[in-house]
């Protein structure tokens, strides 16, 4: 039997029975339902609803009818849309009527009457142009417009019903985009003519290659190539202290004299921490140490359906806190530098918020990386989290105990199913080629699992109640809020990003009560951060708010801070450097006579655990 089922002794089981039997036929009184009987419904459905959302990928079906129930009945009872959405019908068939003319003068010329969105490359190919793929690809992309008309702007339907209606019903239409079909796509066809079909060979060659490493739970193809220690996360460092939730690693110094202040960085749990140490020419944690800095860096443990009952508590206690009190000692420094990414970015914000009510004076500065402390605008992950959907995976995560990396991962593909899951059909399957791995690749999918209470606690108060913007949620019974953070905040958000969208992640701007320095980089929402000096295409924007200043909206912000060439990680540097005191001698790695010896070398065991 499974840990922490409910085991019921045979005589409540025959209670049950009774209980059930009696629910087939109205009693004649009122009886109260006996504990061992709510327990059994309630078992029933939980795990009903677990088995369920194995089947949908962890997507509530009540959810999403819901949202299209919402639109189509205020469609219905919107005669007006109704008429407007018929012209417009009328109108785009008669554009690609015009379309049909001109093409039939000239097949091949290039010219469209509808472009594609800025981020769609599905028909970038040249063959797109050419006659009847043109008049293929072109209709499709008329017919996605319609129906974007047709589920938005639907008077009476709820803004979040009306996002998930949309999102829905455009990866519906993209699985059947003609870029999906090698009679429709002109790029498949031009290759299966250079290769006499052997790019269908070898396309299923992949496909089961592919379908053989998903059954035995095995990473992509190509990711063996990239093993953790040999060749991802080879920053020299130790691992100099451990519990049951995290490593602790101290990296050895890179310079003569650092700065007094080290640097702790909390990665997200949802993601290996070797992001911010990646290959040697791209790691955060390299870079930092080549310019003075003492780095620590928690590594957290891959959690098992044992650790269930790990709350957002225990990751602020045994992750956060732990971790500065070890790094603290180490080095012997009186204050450090806190900077936290993505998930580890909000859970730094509310411990440094609790902090300032004990003992504040630990903190030089706190860094957030593509980290948000309000949740109200946190992009389309939202489309996936309302009261419905998030009981549905609190079943789910009932039955295993935490929430898998697989489940995790469908979700995210979906946000980005054009790049994530359709290219890859097309490049792998259908032209028999296989996308290149590289470092960041291999590492998205070396994914974490999440506990099942500290997933819970995090979706309702912070993603559904919003509780920490709105000065509910509370840490050894205190209410904390980001405007008691009192040191000066670096806050990095992406342009592209679909997890933290950067002008939620500038909320921090007034809901912190201390000077905030605020970054937009290039890139999305892992790319934008690992934005090493020298990598190409990079720019950025930046401005520093006192906390006597006025507020400067998004938009303002935009206006009003000059696009700059480059990485943003020197101009990170330097705001540390002015936060920071002289430099001095480094400290030793570990501190055997202060309780923390070197353990083993990094990156250690938690992040190798599968």
């Amino acid at each position: 039997m499974a840990e922490n089922a409910v085991t019921l002794p045979v005589p409540a089981f025959f209670k049950m029975a009774q209980d059930l039997s009696r629910a087939m036929v109205p009693p004649a009184v009122n009886e109260d339902d006996s504990y061992s009987a709510e327990v059994f419904a309630e078992v029933m459905d939980r795990t009903a609803r677990a088995t369920l959302a194995r089947a949908t990928a962890g997507i509530s079906p009540a959810a999403l009818g819901l949202a299209y129930f919402d639109w189509m009945t205020h469609l219905a009872g919107s005669p007006g849309k109704q008429m407007k959405l018929g012209e417009k019908a009328l109108r785009k068939w008669m554009r690609l009527g015009r379309y049909l003319c001109t093409c039939a003068q000239a097949p091949n010329s290039g010219h469209r009457c509808i472009e594609p969105l800025a981020q769609d490359s599905r028909f970038d190919h040249e063959g797109w142009d050419r006659f009847p793929f043109n008049v293929i690809s072109q209709s499709f992309l008329l017919q996605q417009q319609w129906w974007h008309n047709a589920t938005t702007g639907v008077r009476g339907v709820s803004p979040h019903h009306e996002r998930v209606v949309e999102f829905a019903t455009r990866q519906i239409l993209d699985v059947f985009s003609p870029a999906n079909f090698p009679w429709t796509n002109p790029e498949v066809i031009e290759k299966a003519q250079q290769t006499g079909g052997n790019n269908f060979l070898q396309g299923t060659y992949n496909l089961l290659e592919d379908l053989e490493r998903l059954i035995g739970q095995k990473p992509p193809a190509g990711a063996e190539n990239y093993p953790v220690g040999e060749r991802l996360a080879v920053t020299p460092g130790k691992v100099v202290y451990r519990n049951h939730l995290i490593e602790l690693i101290q990296y050895e110094p890179a310079t003569d004299e650092v700065r007094p202040e080290p640097v702790l960085i909390v990665p997200a749990w949802i993601m290996k921490y070797y992001i911010l140490d990646l290959s040697p020419d791209n790691s955060l944690v390299r870079y930092l140490t080549g310019q003075g800095y003492t780095v620590f860096m928690v590594s957290w443990r891959n959690p098992g359906k044992e650790d269930r009952d790990l709350g957002m508590t225990d990751y602020l206690q045994l992750g956060v806190s732990a971790a500065l009190e070890a790094s603290l000692a180490i080095t012997g420094a009186s204050r450090i530098h806190m900077t936290g990414y993505c998930l580890g970015g909000t859970l730094l914000a509310i411990f440094a918020a609790a902090l300032a009510h004990t003992d504040g004076e630990q903190l030089a500065s706190l860094s957030l990386f593509a980290a948000q402390v309000d949740f109200t605008e946190a992009g389309e992950l939202t489309l996936f989290i309302d009261k419905s959907e998030v009981t549905f995976l609190e079943d789910m995560m009932w039955e295993q105990g935490f929430l898998d990396t697989r489940q995790m991962a469908g979700a995210f593909q979906l946000l980005r199913s054009n790049d994530l899951i359709w290219s890859k059909v097309v490049r792998d399957y259908l032209l028999g080629e296989r996308t290149p791995m590289f470092d960041l690749m291999a590492w998205n999918a070396d994914q974490t699992r999440m506990p099942y209470r500290m997933h819970s606690e995090y979706l309702n108060q912070l993603f559904l109640q919003n509780d920490f913007a709105e000065g509910r949620y509370r840490v050894g019974g205190v209410p904390v809020v980001a405007e008691d953070i009192d040191v000066p905040i670096f806050a990095v958000g992406t342009e592209h990003d679909h997890v933290a969208p950067w002008r939620s992640v500038y909320k921090i701007n007034y809901l912190a009560d201390s000077e905030v320095t605020f970054i937009l980089t290039a890139g999305g929402h892992n790319a934008g951060i690992v934005s090493e000096p020298g990598h190409k295409g990079r720019h950025y924007r930046i401005a520093t708010r006192d906390r006597h200043d006025g507020y400067l909206d998004p938009d303002s912000f935009l206006a009003h801070a000059k696009e700059r060439e480059g990485s943003w990680w020197p101009a990170w540097v330097a705001w540390l450097d002015a936060r920071s005191g002289a430099p001095v001698a480094p400290p030793s790695v570990g501190a055997p006579e202060k309780g923390f010896p070197v353990l083993q070398d990094a990156p250690g065991s938690y992040v190798l655990m599968k």
